[in-house]
């Protein structure tokens, strides 16, 4: 019989601990972590988050903690939490950011793209084979700064007012472009999951560490409302874990991530 997870959300604790063989049973202090955090999630997360056995989470949860390692120890981390509530310095900018120049992977549609070598990379895997299969993604956006955010938000507010600027456009510090681990496919509006690029970017990507930011019917969650040209690159380990776990919501994963890693 499996242990369910969300055991925690009614009784405070999982069922394998009220099944332990003694009293004096000793509760793995990592479940009991787990405990903690899963109680701070939000409603919506814990709803996301199948029944499953807590011991298989955790070692889930360590493989993708793992690969941190792989990632560069001056920037910030590929599972840094940023939104709307959560935010970066005007100052920060990634290091060695790698500019994007034409290729035999992709396409480029500006001069002005770059990416942290982790993403470069990935992208690059991620065109090749792209091309391999007859077909060829463009890339649109990458890292922009925060003084560039600020000037884009700023703009679609006049466009289209403050209401409809914050469900697309993030404000100047919480943008994940700024982390220089996201992107954007062209072309950059809702036609691109049914052009042939978007097909297959949707049926590939995670196979890649590419992990779409923003689904369809999340904006409560996300805030922002449907992108479906936005992917943030996390990391196989870490896709697996979303698909897995948090019903493939990333902003429940890097949330709880998060959670994990300023609870005691």
């Amino acid at each position: 019989m499996k242990k369910n997870l969300l055991l925690v959300v009614a009784f405070a604790l999982f069922s394998f601990t009220a099944c332990a063989k003694s009293s004096k049973a000793t509760v793995n202090p990592e479940i009991e972590k787990l405990n903690r955090v899963l109680i701070s999630m939000t409603d919506e997360c814990k709803a996301a988050i199948p029944n499953g056995n807590p011991e298989e989470f955790l070692a889930d949860l360590h493989k993708v903690l793992d690969t941190e390692k792989n990632f560069s120890s001056e920037d910030l981390s590929p599972f840094f939490l940023i939104d709307k509530t959560h935010k970066v310095s005007s100052e920060y900018e990634p290091k060695n950011l790698i500019h994007l120049v034409k290729n035999d992977y992709f396409a480029i549609n500006k001069n002005n793209l770059s990416l942290r070598p982790e993403a470069y990379e990935a992208l690059k895997d991620l065109g090749a084979a792209a091309k391999n299969d007859g077909v060829t993604l463009t890339v649109s956006s990458t890292y922009r700064s925060y003084e560039y955010q600020d000037n884009l938000f700023n703009y679609w507010v006049r466009v289209d007012g403050l209401e409809e600027a914050e469900r697309e456009s993030a404000r100047p510090g919480t943008s994940q472009h700024q982390l220089g681990m996201a992107l954007d496919f062209a072309p950059v509006d809702d036609a691109f999951a049914e052009t042939p690029a978007g097909k297959w970017v949707y049926k590939n990507a995670a196979r890649f560490g590419w992990s779409l930011s923003f689904p369809q019917g999340y904006e409560p969650v996300t805030g922002y409302r449907w992108e479906s040209w936005h992917f943030r690159y996390i990391g196989v380990e870490a896709v697996k874990f979303q698909e897995k776990w948090f019903s493939n919501v990333q902003q429940f994963m890097i949330e709880f991530i998060d959670a994990w890693k300023k609870a005691e």
